[in-house]
């Protein structure tokens, strides 16, 4: 029974005492009744105390140990930038924290030890076989992770003591950030660059073995490009017919010749051949096929669009094994490209980066 429930109990049997004193003298009670009141005013209260204990049981052991037990000592220290290993070699991350503790016995049964030390060590032991897996690049991610891993209380491996870390930071050096930017940068600009060049592969690969593969390939393509258009595709018959022959170096089927026009003769020591002074023209070469397909097309004077359109045919002629054509092609429509021992192409001016 409480303080209060004690008091309470006495103060009503006093009031109970005075109502039942009060009732006897106008009453008249006898005589023998007054005793009989005084022992039942002493008796309630000690019964009532009686039944009380009964009821409440004796105090648990584990109560009373936790009643006359020591306070629980804490105690904290902050760590900062702290290296510990990533999965790259000599990539570490910073960590910086405060680290929390408390001893698991009495300081009166313990040797002497330094707490913070070996509450650091615990935390900083936990963080290490975390982030020696896990890479630079995900520092804020790892960051998370941490913080979740070191923030419940362990012991550390003495037993002396359990270890947790709050405000948990993770950062790496400065020089090793700008070095993984510089990285993720070159990485993107060759998964650029290795799309741009499967795209003008996969181009010249259609253009060369589906396009222009031979002149019934070309019609459909040109027909299809006019919208149906039949009659401009059949006046458009002789220019595909010498723009297949010259993709292919072949010359032009004798069932097309008659469509085509007859080639343009250049004298530039190239077209003509002078054999005893008598001018002698010889067989039509790829260039000179390629060259009457785009005068029909009638491009203007200084139209960069007919040395791109060789540039590209050369690429489609190299993929052939025939250099010696593409390097025709590229002599006659742009003389200052030409081939590199390597089998490159050295800048093209007319397409604006050289």
């Amino acid at each position: 029974m409480t303080t209060g429930c004690k008091t309470t109990t006495v103060f009503l049997t006093i009031l109970c005492g005075l109502l039942l004193t009060i009732l006897g003298l106008t009453q008249q009670w006898p005589m023998w009744a007054w005793p009989t009141l005084l022992v039942f005013l002493f008796a309630v209260p000690a019964v009532a105390f009686r039944i009380a204990t009964l009821r409440r049981g004796s105090i648990p052991v584990t109560f009373e140990e936790q009643l006359t037990a020591a306070p629980v000592e804490r105690r904290e220290h902050h760590v900062s930038r702290i290296a510990l290993p990533s999965h790259w070699a000599d990539y570490d991350f910073l960590i910086s924290a405060t680290v929390r503790w408390y001893r698991l016995d009495p300081p009166d049964n313990d040797p002497v030890f330094n707490p913070a030390g070996l509450a650091v060590e615990a935390v900083l032991d936990r963080a290490r076989a975390i982030t020696e897996q896990r890479e630079p690049g995900r520092a804020s991610l790892v960051q998370h992770e941490l913080s979740g891993a070191l923030g419940r209380m362990r012991p550390d491996s003495t037993g002396h003591l359990q270890a947790m870390a709050e405000n948990v930071t993770l950062t790496l050096y400065e020089h090793d950030q700008e070095r993984l930017d510089k990285l993720a940068g070159v990485r993107k600009d060759k998964a650029v660059w290795e799309h741009q060049r499967k795209y003008e592969q996969s181009k010249r690969k259609y253009l060369g073995e589906d396009v222009l593969k031979d002149t019934g390939s070309a019609v459909v393509w040109w027909l299809a490009k006019n919208d149906d258009h039949v009659e401009k595709t059949v006046a458009d018959l002789g220019l595909l017919a010498r723009l297949t022959s010259a993709a292919n170096d072949t010359d032009i089927p004798e069932r097309l010749r008659d469509l085509t026009p007859p080639p343009r003769e250049e004298l530039d020591g190239q077209d003509l051949l002078t054999v005893q002074d008598t001018p002698c023209e010889r067989t039509p070469t790829a260039a000179d096929h390629l060259a009457d397909a785009l005068n029909a097309l009638g491009f203007p004077d200084g139209d960069p669009r007919p040395t791109m359109l060789a540039k590209q045919m050369a690429e489609v002629i190299r993929t052939q094994d025939q250099h010696e054509t593409a390097e025709d092609l590229l002599r006659r429509f742009n003389p200052r490209a030409t081939f590199t021992p390597d089998g490159g192409e050295p800048p093209d001016p007319t397409d604006g980066r050289a």
